[in-house]
């Protein structure tokens, strides 16, 4: 079958084989190990992408993007913000209509999926069930022409890597939902890929082993060096995992940067509001020098804040503050702080810590949280209290 390239359909996910390689032929050369300086260094690059489907509505719009070499980027966001469009372009399961995308300075718009030398894990394992764990790894090897000896070296390695050696001659339906995502994801690994893509591999799971997942994908991910793309909509998935998160929404990316950048330092509403919880209190600009605004909210009091993207006086806004800034005891505010008058409306016990929602400024949804200490004092719905945060904590965002 030599030429040909077969279409499987497996567990509903599309799975290309070629047989296009001949017995023996090597894999492509391992890409290159410098640091990314710029662009022309980048390892994948998008290059002014688009996607359309119907030829005018634009799924993806002018994706910019540069990922490095042994880094871990998630691609995060709600439904139909484009993140999964761009994975799929980027393993050739789906053509740019406009712009390049090139990998290890190659271009691959042109490239099929199976000469691309990436490694791809799906939601729902795309494994093989008529075939043994084994039989699974062995697969890709066999279609690269690999020798059985090599094969047999590579397949323990790989099932040693996710801590399933002893699992080879097991069929899928064997194993549990958590034991099947980590042979998919040794089978990704199996061919030494250049690129691996993850495409929220660990949705099916419950929330422990999701979590428990994380961790072993993470230090796995450190421990090999390779590149990995991840697609997820869960922000917390994203922020525990990701060197880089680029935030998607509306097919532009809204926001690239570290977890910790994201978190603390949003550049507009819609990422304050999508990574983690977040207050917002509406108001206007009432003063603005430099990077610092006066903010006056709905109810009339004035309050300082960080000014992200409003341009001047008169300007509507929302003041983003993040729930564990806000303090309500006299003795744990920060030097400086803000304080406004706030009504309990309820208090939700969460293990860890307490989630009090409050009425403060005209918002009946404002969420203060607590650390579940011993002595903690208790809040009860009706009761008033004062809270307060530091200014720096506060940032004046576009409204929306």
């Amino acid at each position: 079958m030599e030429g040909a390239t077969r279409l499987l359909h497996c567990a509903g996910a599309l799975v290309l084989v070629s047989l296009n390689q001949s017995a023996g032929q090597p894999a492509d050369p391992p890409g290159r190990t410098e640091d990314v300086a710029d662009k022309d260094d980048a390892f994948v690059v998008f290059d002014h992408v688009q996607k359309s489907y119907d030829g005018e509505t634009l799924v993806v719009k002018d994706l910019n993007l540069t990922i490095a070499k042994g880094e871990f980027l998630t691609m995060l966001g709600p439904s139909g913000s484009g993140k999964t469009t761009c994975l799929m372009m980027l393993a050739g399961f789906e053509t740019a209509t406009h712009g390049e995308i090139t990998l290890d300075g190659r271009p691959i718009n042109q490239v099929p999926p199976h000469k691309r030398g990436i490694g791809m894990v799906f939601q729902n394992y795309a494994l093989f069930p008529h075939m043994t764990v084994g039989e699974n790894l062995s697969f890709p090897l066999e279609v690269r022409g690999m020798g059985k000896d090599e094969r047999e070296v590579k397949i323990k390695r790989a099932l040693d890597m996710v801590q399933m050696g002893a699992f080879a001659a097991r069929r899928p339906a064997q194993l549990s939902g958590g034991q099947q995502q980590r042979i998919a994801l040794a089978r990704a690994l199996v061919f030494d890929p250049k690129l691996v893509l993850m495409d929220e591999p660990l949705g099916a799971l419950d929330k422990q082993l999701r979590e428990h997942m994380q961790f072993e994908i993470k230090h796995l991910h450190e421990s090999l060096g390779i590149t990995v793309v991840y697609v997820t909509h869960d922000q917390g998935e994203a922020l525990t995992m990701s060197d880089r998160i680029a935030v998607f929404n509306d097919g532009r990316i809204q926001q690239l940067a570290p977890p910790a950048d994201l978190y603390e330092r949003p550049d507009n509403s819609f990422v304050a509001g999508f990574i983690g919880e977040n207050n917002k209190l509406p108001g206007t600009i009432e003063e603005l020098t430099g990077d610092k605004a006066v903010v006056r909210l709905a109810t009339g009091e004035l309050i300082d804040a960080t000014a992200v993207n409003v341009k001047g006086k008169g300007q509507k806004t929302l003041v983003s503050i993040r729930p564990e800034r806000v303090e309500f005891k006299p003795e744990m505010m920060p030097q400086g702080a803000h304080t406004l008058d706030a009504t309990v409306v309820e208090v939700i016990y969460m293990g860890d810590i307490l989630r009090a929602v409050l009425h403060v400024a005209g918002t009946t949804d404002f969420v203060m949280k607590m650390r579940n200490t011993l002595g903690q004092t208790r809040l009860e719905p009706g009761q008033k209290i004062r809270v307060g945060w530091h200014p720096q904590d506060a940032r004046a965002l576009d409204p929306m």
